[in-house]
């Protein structure tokens, strides 16, 4: 199990090298062109992705590694958003984003173990940063943006009054029948 960790970290640290070398060398190509000035979270995004190769080379057994991945590669796509369109005060709730990401993390690694619960975890945290994102979204940007960012100053109200009636009727059951009779069967059960 050591030899494997050992191999997995060579796995990472090898990738690693080899992404910021061609990186900087297609750099070499493109200086004159200042592309760089705003494609420069596709570095980012490169890292990340690095950590899905280790994850496939090294096997089940490093699976792991999709959660680093997942925030390095979703943040990566986030600066690449807020560079393009110079909306770097969507940090104030962007936060939940890499929340999310951790959940998308759990969710690849247990799909690609095979673990329903890891899988279940995963969306269980994606969907709590859903939530959050609307939440602090909709504070930040009705409150503090004097450009809305999707367009229309109703979409946040909107998104907000969609996300309480969803929680009202998952509370109410309508939506969460199957997981309160897993919960039930496994209580007759001891």
């Amino acid at each position: 199990m050591t030899t494997q960790r050992s191999n997995a970290g060579a796995l990472v640290g090898g990738a690693l090298l080899i992404g910021f070398g061609v990186l900087a060398f297609i750099a070499q190509f493109f200086s004159d062109l200042h592309l760089w000035a705003y494609l420069w979270p596709l570095a980012v995004l490169a890292c990340g992705s690095l950590f899905f190769i280790a994850m496939f080379a090294g096997g089940k057994s490093v699976a792991g590694l999709a959660i680093p991945g997942s925030i390095i590669s979703v943040s990566g796509l986030m600066l690449l958003a807020q560079n393009l369109t110079g909306r770097w005060s969507t940090w104030s709730y962007g936060w939940t984003i890499t929340l999310a990401s951790v959940g998308l993390g759990i969710f690849i690694m247990g799909l690609y173990q095979g673990d329903e619960h890891n899988r279940r975890s995963g969306l269980k945290v994606m969907q709590i940063a859903a939530v959050m994102f609307v939440i602090f979204g909709a504070f930040f940007e009705m409150l503090f943006s004097h450009n809305n960012l999707f367009g229309s100053q109703y979409t946040f109200p909107v998104l907000l009054i969609l996300l309480g009636v969803y929680l009202v009727l998952a509370r109410t059951g309508l939506f969460g029948r199957h997981a309160s009779n897993e919960t039930g069967s496994e209580t007759h059960q001891s």
